[in-house]
């Protein structure tokens, strides 16, 4: 079979012209617009539809503008800088999207040159699913960051901090002048005194507030990986590493605070590290040569005794130091016992919102008087889930010192019972054990125990006895003459 070669162009370059330019006309017939710059990234020409798309009558107002002062959204200037294309992409404009493709355009010797764009707008029914997807991810992506936002604001104020008692009052001036400061916070105070409630309140109240607040326990964290956790790693940096990398804490609080929970619990070697990082204010992710820097304001809190740790060895003192700028002791509940009542009713109203909506539980006097006589080792924490357990099992929404006394001390699931004050132990046993002829007498006769332990505990001062108990001094008088209580 002969083959007629009439009419074929007469070189391959004939039809690789040829096709170029029946492949441009193409793009540009059936998309909504095409535009090309040159080697600086400037229009030198663009189409009429997508001229007006972007407030340009006459096409030629556009030619010799940068790219992005005609299209605001544009890459083309990246096209041109790297020499790469972009096949597929997603432009946003002031309206619907875009999908655009960019393409490098390029001279006999490979030098770039400039650049063609072209967006694919009437076309977009074919690509409903894709958009489909795209407008699903944004809306989980904006629903995410939200949640992020919310997780690392602060949760707690200083109205938080419940009490008026002259320790209270005393802790949160404090907190309100660290608040003030850019200088590090060291809170310290046995497990439950609201510590990391203060410091939620200090950054809250500080000009870092809008910025994130980050927090670590150190405590519920291995040893190996803390350091990933403070200053996060590479691709890859170790065996079973996220394959995108992680984002240390120290990164995610950058201008904002972080908050180190138990750091008496830090390992030696991190130590040393941490410390540089305050004093440089940089870091390099593990396995990576990135410098990071962050702008962050520490708080850290703990329930040990650092200087004892430091005598040790198991604490650096340099780090102490660092840290023991602004020190704020949590005061243990002990040590409030006014604050008791308030703190009860408030914890109360929450659980009552938790657990039966539109109930108001209410503390009968023995029962406050029980909570006061109790020296609370697991202070606040020890307290609501003391409150909690009577709230669930309670028939009735007035909670007498016989509901309370189970949950309280050794009644408490049957573990070893902290060390308790005599009047304590004198509430538990009067109130739970003791088989009393009348209510009235029982309560009469724990009273006088109680009030008598406390004396007894104060060396016979009624105002020192009056101050621990929140008692008035003048009502104490009156009690100890109606019990005949010697002082």
């Amino acid at each position: 079979m002969m083959t007629d070669w009439t009419g074929l162009p007469a070189t391959y370059d004939d039809v690789l012209r040829r096709a170029m330019d029946s492949l441009f006309r193409t793009f540009e017939n059936f998309s909504e617009g095409t535009f090309i710059v040159d080697g600086q990234a400037r229009v030198v020409w663009i189409n009429k539809r997508y001229a007006a798309r972007f407030g340009f009558a006459d096409p030629q107002q556009a030619i010799g503008r940068d790219c992005e002062a005609v299209i605001p959204n544009s890459l083309m200037r990246e096209v041109v800088n790297t020499g790469k294309p972009i096949l597929l992409d997603i432009m946003e404009t002031d309206r619907e999207p875009l999908v655009v493709t960019r393409l490098p355009l390029k001279d006999d010797a490979g030098a770039t040159i400039g650049a063609v764009g072209f967006a694919l707008f009437d076309e977009l029914k074919a690509l409903s699913p894709l958009f489909s997807q795209y407008s699903r991810l944004q809306q989980e992506l904006i629903a995410t960051r939200q949640s992020l936002a919310q997780a690392r604001r602060a949760r707690y104020t200083f109205g938080s901090f419940v009490g008026t008692s002259a320790a209270s009052l005393e802790v949160k001036r404090q907190a309100r002048r660290a608040a003030q400061l850019e200088a590090p916070v060291l809170l310290l105070g046995e497990t439950g005194t609201g510590k990391e409630l203060l410091a939620h309140a200090i950054h809250g109240g500080s000009a870092r507030a809008h910025k994130p607040l980050v927090s670590v326990n150190v405590a519920a964290i291995p040893d190996t990986l803390l350091e990933v956790e403070f200053f996060g790693a590479a691709p890859g940096a170790y065996t079973g590493a996220d394959r995108k990398g992680r984002v240390g804490k120290f990164e995610l609080a950058d201008g904002g605070t972080l908050f180190l929970d138990e750091i008496g619990d830090m390992p030696l070697p991190l130590q040393g590290k941490l410390l540089r990082v305050l004093q440089d204010k940089e870091f390099e992710p593990l396995g990576s040569n990135r410098v990071v820097r962050a702008d962050v304001r520490i708080i850290a809190a703990t329930s040990a005794d650092l200087p004892a740790l430091v005598a040790a060895g198991r604490f650096r003192a340099d780090l102490f130091y660092r840290l023991n700028v602004l020190t704020i002791h949590a005061p243990a509940l002990r040590e409030r016992p006014s604050d008791i009542e308030a703190l009860a009713y408030a914890m109360l109203e929450d659980l009552a919102a938790q657990a039966r909506g539109g109930s108001h539980f209410e503390l009968h006097d023995d029962a406050l008087r029980l909570l006061c006589a109790y020296d609370w080792p697991g202070n606040v924490r020890e307290l609501r889930n003391t409150l909690e357990r009577a709230v669930m099992l309670s028939d009735s929404e007035r909670i007498d010192a016989r509901a309370l006394a189970p949950f309280i001390g050794s009644g408490q699931g049957g573990a070893v019972a902290p060390t308790r004050t005599p009047a304590a132990a004198a509430a538990s046993v009067d109130v739970a054990a003791a088989e009393p002829t009348s209510w009235s007498d029982a309560m009469a006769e724990f009273e006088k125990r109680f009030l008598r332990d406390a004396l007894r505990a104060n060396g016979g001062r009624v105002i020192d006895t009056a101050k621990q108990i929140g008692m008035g001094r003048a009502t104490l008088y009156k009690k100890i003459a109606a019990h005949g209580i010697e002082v």
